[in-house]
């Protein structure tokens, strides 16, 4: 979400195909001598159809890659890590404990109507409240401001919140304690503020394009389920003389397959990701269309840690074991995945973290030790494990679900059923824990391992597995109050050592971004948590 404040004639640099020059500083930076394209549309598959454009009940980059060109937050992330104003232009801090931000002078809705101070602290207590149902609304509290957590459990009024508006253009947040990542936690999507007077007016139809009220670069004006949203330049966005590109399409493809075939026959500039069976053939035929990033994201198979067999750790435990992540990673899917015995990453936020020992076993001895555990958990030949493998449908995560079926098979006798539904509807199986096991993933909200561990946090809104574990949760807050890196490294391995115990889920691999881009899109740039954002591209002519 790059962001400078010269005005540039965006409009008339598109419609002349004029080459950009020195003159101008662009949120899409343009490099001098670059000719435009005289129609600066983009057409990107976002993989699967969002659950919702309401920033208060989605959880998945599938829904936040909308939101984020949809919606602008007080601050973001540059690439390079360092925090860029969006909405605040500035904010000063007094102890670490009481941040006050001050909005940008001028700044509207997409309706024309300012957004205010008390549109954060509104859409903030919106987040919290328990009758919003939030995936995110543990999300304020692992911040540590003030209430967030007792508000999100239904035990304080929304207005005890932490926050408040000191006049309609100041904003001021209060900690209970300093948090290092407060800034970086500060640009997640779930925190943009969203309109009030729409939401009362709209209910659960305000996320229509008809009704939508944003404050992002792009506004939705078409939305067809099941086949394409579509969105325009918001004229009313304060940074819009600085956007190039004026109508985007996102496609809800789920097959890969399907994906890279509409991208080689012209209909789409940006695939969703690159198949791993197309993948070693594509980067040989158009290795200057295919892209690979690191990305701060771990693959797993998350347990219902209440329910029989699996409120037993030893069965948990003994899976993980019997797991060959080299071939997962090198073999089933070989686009530079690394094998996962963390949840969070090897390095993150300046932390290095160490595997659990039996990581660095060999195989054999860790399938030997798998056996062992399920046989003191009472299963055997004679009683062999079954249960059901729940995946969202894709073609790369039946392979990844085939393969660990087959390694459990042969290595333990165990039976993996595997089942598939499509992304909205394995989100509200997982919510409701009507599950055995189930394939999920984790792209970071920050660089900072909290952002992994929370989630087996006690009560944590996104705590599916319904894990709990006192030594891990004072390991959590221990973290959150170390004042250095070094410290705070030292209580996240206790909480990584705890989950390689207990294995509430298994970790598989830690994900790259492998995507195919059209060569005349310019200002491609994924960061580490694997976004790029509309607003910083542009079509060169072609």
């Amino acid at each position: 979400m790059k962001a400078n404040n010269h005005n540039t004639l965006i409009k008339t640099f598109v419609a002349l195909s004029l080459t950009a020059t020195a003159c101008g500083t662009w949120a899409a930076t343009v490099p001098a001598g670059t000719e435009l394209a005289a129609k600066q549309e983009l057409v990107r598959n976002n993989g699967s159809e969002p659950a919702s454009l309401d920033p208060h009940k989605v959880e998945s980059d599938v829904e936040f890659n909308l939101i984020s060109d949809f919606f602008d937050g007080l601050v973001s992330v540059r690439n390079d890590g360092s925090i860029e104003p969006r909405l605040a232009d500035k904010w000063e801090e007094k102890e670490s404990t009481v941040w006050t931000f001050h909005l940008r002078p001028g700044i509207k809705w997409s309706n024309g109507q300012p957004i205010t101070a008390q549109d954060v602290v509104w859409s903030w207590q919106r987040l919290v409240d328990p009758k919003t149902g939030s995936p995110y609304a543990s999300y304020l509290g692992n911040m540590h401001v003030v209430n967030a957590h007792d508000i999100a459990e239904g035990k304080k009024s929304l207005d005890t919140l932490g926050v408040k508006a000191v006049d309609a253009n100041t904003l001021q947040i209060t900690l209970t304690q300093p948090t290092a990542s407060f800034l970086a936690m500060l640009a997640h999507p779930s925190l943009v503020p969203v309109n009030q007077a729409i939401i009362k007016k709209f209910g659960e139809k305000w996320t229509q394009p008809a009704n939508f009220v944003c404050s992002g670069a792009y506004k939705p004006s078409q939305w067809v389920v099941n086949e394409k949203i579509v969105a325009q330049r918001n004229p009313q966005n304060w940074d819009n003389s600085h956007t190039v590109i004026n109508q985007v399409t996102y496609l809800p493809i789920s097959s890969e397959t399907a994906d890279v075939n509409r991208y080689k026959a012209g209909e789409i500039d940006i695939v969703f990701t690159i198949p791993q069976t197309l993948f070693a053939s594509l980067k040989k035929s158009i290795p200057d269309q295919v892209h690979v990033t690191p990305k701060l994201a771990t693959y797993y198979y998350e347990f219902n840690t209440t329910k029989p067999p699996f409120n037993d750790a030893r069965v948990r435990r003994a899976l993980n074991m019997a797991l060959d992540k080299d071939i997962i990673a090198g073999k089933v899917l070989g686009q530079g995945q690394i094998p996962a015995w963390v949840f969070s990453q090897k390095i993150i936020g300046g932390v290095e973290l160490k595997s659990p020992d039996y990581a660095n076993w060999s195989h054999e001895k860790r399938v030997a030790e798998a056996k062992k555990l399920l046989a003191e958990a009472g299963f055997n030949a004679s009683h062999p494990l079954s249960f059901n493998l729940l995946y969202n449908t894709s073609e790369s995560h039946k392979r990844i679900a085939i393969a660990v079926s087959s390694m459990w098979s042969k290595k333990l006798g165990v039976e993996a059923k595997l089942q598939n539904q499509e992304w909205k509807t394995m989100l509200d199986t997982m919510h409701s824990g009507n599950f055995d096991a189930v394939r999920y993933a984790w792209i970071a909200d920050y660089d900072d391992a909290a952002t992994f561990l929370n989630n087996f946090r006690t009560g944590d809104s996104e705590n599916t597995s319904q894990y709990s574990n006192a030594a891990f949760d004072d390991a959590l807050k221990h973290a959150a109050k170390a004042d250095n890196v070094a410290e705070r490294g030292k209580y996240y391995q206790q909480a990584e050592d705890r989950l390689a115990t207990d294995v509430p889920a298994i970790p598989v691999y830690h994900y790259v971004l492998a995507q195919l881009v059209k060569p005349y899109v310019g200002g491609y740039a994924p960061n580490n948590l694997a976004f790029y954002y509309t607003k910083d591209m542009y079509i060169k002519k072609h």
